[in-house]
């Protein structure tokens, strides 16, 4: 296949990237592919084929296709993804599923779009970041051996244990926002990932992300925050607050962040900005 390259995290999907290997070679003939050792290989090996690839392929989760995006902001080359994370939020927002066929369908017809991403001081998000309880799952989650199981395990055993962040806005707009919180995430998609949805309004393409401000709420109250959260149906009340934004600063008193699910240190004073249309997707 012609100007296609597919990059391949060898960590994700338990490590069983061989079964997705065999079959792209035994559909494509002769591909051109990397199996990635290190975030730096990944970077040198778009770096010396970006000349003459169209669309690189990130085989991954969102962590790896992050990695990838970054090397294709604000260029004319194409993204495209094989889901194998372990949450899969942003191909699950962009309509790739683990079809291999269906794949090589989209990479035949080369179609795109652009959407929006976003930096946190800096720092590429295409999905969902966050800190406060979410950055603590994600530190603590990153030590197992991953999976949705694992991930609620984590989840329940930090949410007993957990302390409130304190969030401080630096304009004046939104500075009744002030206080406390379970967690505070920046939202481009409407989705986490396993399809639990944060931000059911989300959009990827109207120049803003959606900041979710989550309050510690009662245990009593979490059977209908997960029930909102897995059939898109979260809103604001008493513990939810959405604030659409393009670029807005914050302090918080954690540095523990994740950036689509990859665990980063981060330090205060945040400040988050929209990059329009900024990255070209397969469609």
């Amino acid at each position: 296949m012609e100007k296609v390259a597919f990059i391949i995290n060898p960590f994700s999907a338990k490590k069983n990237y061989q079964p997705f290997l065999n079959e792209l070679k035994k559909k494509v003939g002769n591909p051109l592919y990397y199996i990635s050792e290190s975030i730096l290989g990944t970077d040198e090996f778009i770096l010396k084929h970006f000349p003459d690839t169209d669309i690189f392929v990130a085989i991954g989760g969102d962590g790896t296709i992050s990695t990838v995006a970054k090397n294709l902001i604000n260029t004319e080359k194409v993204l495209a993804i094989f889901p194998a994370g372990s949450g899969n939020g942003f191909s699950n927002e962009t309509q790739f599923s683990k079809n291999l066929d269906e794949l090589l369908e989209k990479l035949n017809q080369r179609k795109s779009r652009k959407i929006d991403t976003f930096t946190v001081n800096g720092r590429l998000s295409i999905n969902v970041s966050g800190t406060g309880f979410d950055g603590k799952v994600v530190k603590e989650f990153e030590k197992t051996d991953r999976g949705f199981k694992n991930y609620i395990k984590v989840s329940l055993k930090t949410f007993f244990n957990y302390k409130p962040i304190k969030l401080k806005f630096l304009d004046e707009k939104y500075q009744q926002y002030n206080g406390k919180y379970l967690m505070v995430n920046i939202a481009n998609t409407r989705q986490f990932g396993n399809n639990a949805f944060i931000a059911p309004m989300a959009s990827k393409s109207d120049g803003l992300v959606d900041m979710v401000l989550v309050k510690k709420f009662p245990l009593t109250y979490s059977p209908l925050f997960a029930f909102r959260m897995f059939t898109k149906k979260l809103k604001e009340d008493d513990y939810i607050t959405y604030l659409p934004v393009s670029e807005v600063e914050f302090k918080v008193n954690t540095k523990n962040w994740h950036l689509d699910g990859e665990f980063n240190k981060i330090k205060s004073p945040i400040h988050i900005k929209v990059q329009p249309a900024s990255l070209t997707i397969l469609i």
